[in-house]
């Protein structure tokens, strides 16, 4: 089953280098400025509606760089590509390559100032200041990854049971580094099954 899968990246990789030439432009970012002290976000996906407020006070920079990127439609159509029970759902990875270049500049970090509870978002970080666009919903108790710098934004206030259920069957399987380079090509080829945001909507 491996050795299909590399197979199947072999050709996608072969091909990818046309549709990355050839492919859909991303559009202009949208410059929102400073994010509401308080609102919400409505994640439409394949298994229904999740609500997520974020609190400001919680995380300034995080919260500014999560309303910008919902106001530019970046969750629109993400997989949610890391599920594992009990502890989070990962998503935040755009599926045109092109938007996700958009948004890979750093932001600083934040101070932890409300810790990794179940129900908590958070954006995920590859160190000091390496947050960008991939955010977690915490799925069980993690307070020991405050000392590791995740800094919560918000949490989900209706539909955690919901986030609980979405497909679970691929666990980690899914390499980051094909989704930013080859975006829902390579989610859909190998991993059809994953569910999704349809729509990310923010509301004051």
């Amino acid at each position: 089953m491996r050795l299909k899968a590399l197979a199947a990246l072999t050709t996608l990789a072969a091909t990818f280098t046309v549709s990355v030439a050839c492919g859909t432009p991303a559009p202009p970012k949208v410059t929102v400025g400073q994010a509401p002290d308080s609102f919400r976000v409505t994640f439409t996906t394949t298994k229904g509606p999740f609500v997520v407020q974020v609190n400001r006070a919680w995380s300034p920079r995080g919260a500014d760089r999560f309303y910008a990127l919902v106001k530019n439609h970046f969750y629109d159509e993400n997989r949610f590509f890391r599920v594992v029970p009990g502890f989070i759902v990962q998503f935040g990875l755009n599926g045109n390559p092109k938007i996700n270049t958009q948004w890979d500049e750093k932001i600083p970090d934040d101070s932890v100032t409300h810790s990794n509870t179940r129900g908590t978002v958070s954006f995920a970080t590859e160190g000091p200041a390496t947050r960008a666009h991939q955010i977690f919903v915490n799925t069980g108790e993690n307070s020991r990854l405050d000392r590791l710098g995740f800094t919560p934004i918000g949490q989900v206030v209706d539909g955690l049971a919901l986030v609980d259920s979405l497909n679970a069957q691929y666990g980690e399987q899914p390499e980051q580094h094909f989704i930013m380079t080859m975006g829902n090509s390579y989610l859909d080829r190998l991993f059809p099954k994953l569910d999704y945001v349809k729509t990310a909507v923010a509301v004051p």
